[in-house]
């Protein structure tokens, strides 16, 4: 009984402070590893305290020791953010992306703007039905120097952010930047609003679906991969 309390204070203790968990309670006695993505992606720049972020500097670090460990066979992202650092959204894509064991995303309120990369970047997405992306052209707080090499900046970083969407989901870059130029969906802004079955139509996500769907197909690809 000690030990039973022992294990769940872990899991508390493990969900409390990194929004981290080992699920292996499952009956194919898989080791699945969740990570997830909330609030705002927050970079070099420390938030204030009273916003929910997600520390690009612990979440490297783990991906890192999942893809380390033996024990791990498979990762599930559960997505409900509003966007943030542009690098280190795109670190964390780049991550997830490398890793070799399986991966599956579950995009469950939204993934706005930057957690759009971060969503495509697994081996397979899921969408709830009322989850949302919103897809628009990179912003840049504080002072900007209105110079070519800014605006050459701001091209490349688009550019990057646009070549990772399009090599890792079935939309292509035209397509994408088109819904990042749209001007008449957004009132105040430049881009699109996809909801739920959009996202899969516009080859963004693979399926709609919830908790239960995602932890199914990651099953499924872990058996796969150890089967070979």
């Amino acid at each position: 009984m000690e030990e039973t309390d022992s294990k769940q204070q872990e899991k508390n203790d493990s969900i409390r402070e990194s929004g981290q968990l080992l699920l292996n309670e499952n009956s194919q006695k898989n080791e699945i590893y969740l990570v997830t993505i909330i609030g705002e992606v927050e970079g070099h720049d420390v938030l204030g305290n009273n916003a929910k972020t997600t520390k690009y500097e612990h979440v490297l670090p783990q991906l890192a020791a999942i893809e380390d460990s033996r024990e791990i066979d498979g990762v599930l992202v559960l997505i409900n953010t509003m966007g943030g650092d542009v690098e280190a959204g795109l670190a964390i894509a780049e991550m997830l992306a490398s890793l070799s064991k399986p991966t599956v995303s579950l995009v469950l309120g939204g993934s706005h703007s930057i957690g759009v990369p971060i969503a495509v970047s697994t081996d397979y997405s899921y969408i709830v039905p009322t989850g949302t992306m919103v897809i628009h052209p990179v912003r840049m707080n504080g002072t900007v120097i209105g110079v070519r090499q800014t605006f050459d900046y701001f091209r490349q970083i688009q550019d990057r952010i646009t070549g990772f969407v399009a090599s890792h989901c079935g939309i292509s870059e035209k397509r994408y930047v088109e819904l990042m130029m749209e001007t008449e969906m957004l009132t105040k802004d430049v881009g699109s609003i996809l909801v739920g079955e959009d996202c899969v139509r516009e080859g963004i996500i693979n399926a709609v679906g919830g908790i239960s769907q995602a932890m199914g197909k990651l099953h499924e690809m872990i058996e796969k991969r150890n089967d070979k």
